[in-house]
């Protein structure tokens, strides 16, 4: 589908595809996807116990089917954005990261089923995450204490992303498979993507590859500094091989997966490369200091040839297993292992200015024990390894190493209407730095948790949960001294930071049955010793920050409301709010790039093979900024999307389109480093096909 046609038509397509005649496939549309909006009761993966969604003690985000589909984007953090209580760190279209309530970095853990992604993503929101989407099966999101198993600094929460490269079982045909082709108008965008499993006997092999190539998008009518945003392209390709060996009483698999991605890095300026500190203050040559508040965006002075882009080249390698039985008193054991090379190198005008690398390994075992006293359990150890470095001219963190090693239990009781869960995390980490100046690190934190689900009525049921957990800090928290020119900051390290205490009450009242369903959920997060970036000073929009600690409170609310008009049409009310501030001290109170407060309502309808989707979505005014920062106005999102169920050749097939931003607002986010530089996509309309065999 050429993208010059798709550019000049989306809103024709758009009612073309959602009001055309349906053909006779209900047959195909059930095997498809029977519903593809509904909200199936699923074993949650992430969760160390094997819970169904409706007893885990917080609320969990459970993506996939169709639903999963048509919110994918060429981010992690974009395809999560509208989901109640997620939004996207948003850097343009190259890099984004979630952010969940209000909280992300390092406090927001993002696994390949149940294995760390190691990448440089958590060091800085420039830095994408090494994982493509569009190869996701589901993608679960875990929140507050639930995270625990997966450590103490997942304070925001756990993304556990599921795939298919390691075969679980020996297809039933000879071979099986998918294969997806899709486009966009904003950023003339062309992506393909397949997956194919076969086996015999006991042996099974699966392959997948994805192939993008998408251009600088548009952004919404009215933005001063022209159409599109200047280095927001993105190309990438991604493969996987995978073997499994698999029996009666489990498998064990392994897959090594190959990732190679370019793109540009918008908002990016070289006016600052020579500004250095002194002492607590700046000196950039001619240094006026701007009023507080203010903000400067010099994203376009160079002109587009010299927006910076970043080289990526990921090698993975993927070991996981399950075993039924292993032995007496042992009900299951599994194993996820993980080694990934990783680097990529930031150019500046086709020179390589920076190159991070990442080696690292992640290692888990986890066993299920059988019923003692009546409760059921699982404990497990994990074991991490991360050696870390950066070169060139702006290479602002020494090479670390950085060895993280925990045990963890997680134990669940049940009696009447009542499920009981508690769990405890204990981590050892040692920081060896190479460097003449820093010192070597080791700390230790232990995490508990405790939380009940009462099911008070038939449809009812009221969850709480209570966590301790200890975040210690990480390498580039305490070793960074240089200057970061995508953030337009110079960072300074703090080698006296000390473990950070999170202390969190989780609520939630949620009626799960009925043509009217709902979920409410209350949160307060009191964080002791509090790491964050303090700015020291301010040149032009070029900030001085030292990582210093305070302790601070986040409270929240999030919320979902679905009502059956008819077997057909169905309604749901959404939203969500975070409140994040200090506790105390001198300066402004609030934290900085917190998403703001946000409410919608979509409606689906099924017809046949038909299916189809309006939403309109408001994300309010950020008026509570921290110092240095400034207010985000509010705006409206009008999205809709449709999909279709038929057979191409007798093969189940998927027509689906979207158009995103229908009224082509001019939007900027607030969790954004460089929201001025790089607003929002304007009016999108993706569509594709999908071939499933």
């Amino acid at each position: 589908m050429p993208a010059s046609i798709l550019q000049r038509t989306p809103l024709a397509l758009a009612i073309l595809f959602a009001f055309a005649p349906a053909a006779q496939a209900q047959a195909d549309a059930r095997r498809v996807h029977a519903d593809p909006d509904s909200v199936p009761t699923v074993v949650i993966s992430a969760s160390a116990l094997g819970l169904l969604g409706d007893d885990m003690i917080t609320p969990v985000t459970s993506l996939s089917g169709g639903e999963l589909v048509r919110a994918r984007e060429s981010t992690l953090g974009e395809t999560l954005n509208n989901q109640p209580g997620i939004t996207s760190s948003h850097f343009g279209a190259g890099a984004s990261r979630p952010v969940i309530r209000g909280m992300d970095g390092p406090r927001v853990k993002i696994l390949s089923d149940g294995s760390e992604i190691q990448d440089a993503s958590t060091i800085s929101p420039d830095h994408a995450v090494a994982f493509e989407p569009v190869l996701a099966e589901r993608i679960e999101v875990l929140r507050g204490p639930s995270a625990l198993a997966y450590g103490g600094g997942a304070v925001g929460g756990v993304v556990n992303i599921l795939d298919r490269k390691i075969p679980t079982q020996v297809p039933s045909k000879a071979v099986e498979g998918s294969m997806e082709m899709r486009a966009n108008s904003v950023a003339r965008e062309k992506t393909g993507a397949f997956e194919l499993t076969g086996g015999a006997g006991n042996v099974a092999v699966h392959a997948e590859g994805v192939k993008r190539d998408a251009g600088e998008y548009r952004v919404g009518k009215g933005w001063a500094d022209g159409g599109r945003v200047a280095g927001s392209f993105k190309d990438s390709e991604t493969g996987s091989v995978g073997l499994s060996w698999v029996g009666e009483r489990g498998y064990l698999g392994a897959a090594f997966t190959k990732e190679r991605t370019e793109y540009g890095i918008p908002g990016h300026s070289h006016e600052f490369g020579s500004c250095h500190p002194h002492g607590d203050h700046l000196h950039c040559g001619g240094h006026g200091h701007e009023e507080e508040g203010e903000e400067h965006d010099h994203a376009h002075e160079h002109g587009a040839e010299e927006v910076p882009m970043v080289k990526l080249d990921s090698d993975r390698w993927d070991v996981r297993g399950e075993y039924s039985n292993p032995v007496a008193g042992i009900t299951r054991a599994r194993l996820r292992a993980s080694f990934s090379d990783y680097r990529h190198d930031e150019l500046e005008e086709g020179v390589v200015a920076t190159s991070f690398n990442n080696k690292a390994h992640d290692a888990r075992v986890e066993l299920e024990h059988v019923p003692l006293g009546g409760w059921r359990g699982v404990v497990g150890a994990q074991t991490t390894r991360r050696d870390f470095s950066t070169d060139g001219e702006k290479a602002y963190v020494p090479p670390t190493v950085t060895k993280k090693h925990a045990l963890f239990v997680t134990e669940e009781y049940k009696l009447a209407d009542w499920r009981f869960e508690a769990g405890a995390r204990h981590e050892w980490q040692d920081i060896a730095v190479d460097s003449a100046t820093q010192r070597d690190t080791d700390a230790r934190g232990t995490s508990v948790a405790v939380g009940a689900v009462w099911k008070f009525q038939p449809q009812y049921s009221l969850r709480a949960s209570v966590a301790r957990s200890r975040r210690l800090p990480t390498a580039e928290e305490l070793y960074a001294d240089g200057v970061h020119l995508a953030t337009s900051t110079y960072e300074v390290g703090n080698a006296n930071l000390g473990k950070e205490t999170s202390n969190n009450l989780d609520l939630t009242l949620r009626k799960f049955e009925g043509d009217t369903t709902y979920s409410l959920s209350a949160f307060h997060n009191r964080v002791d010793n509090y790491i964050y970036a303090r700015t020291l000073d301010n040149h032009e929009g070029f900030q001085l920050v030292e990582y210093a600690q305070r302790d601070a409170i986040f409270t929240g609310l999030e919320g979902e409301l679905r009502h059956k008009f008819s077997p057909a049409l169905e309604g749901t009310l959404f939203g969500d709010y975070v409140r994040a501030r200090f506790d105390e001290g001198e300066g402004s109170c609030n934290l900085p790039r917190i998403p703001s407060q946000r409410i919608g309502a979509r409606l689906n309808a099924h017809w046949q093979a038909w299916h189809g989707m309006v939403e309109l979505v408001r994300v309010g005014t950020q008026d509570k900024v921290a110092q240095f920062e400034g207010q985000t106005s509010g705006y409206n999102m009008l999205n809709l999307g449709t999909h279709y169920t038929t057979r191409i050749g007798g093969v189940p097939a998927q027509l689906y389109a979207r158009v995103n931003n229908l009224t082509n607002e001019l939007a900027f986010s607030h969790t954004s480093f460089i929201k001025a530089a790089a607003p929002l996509p304007g009016r999108n309309l993706t569509a594709g096909l999908r071939l499933i065999f």
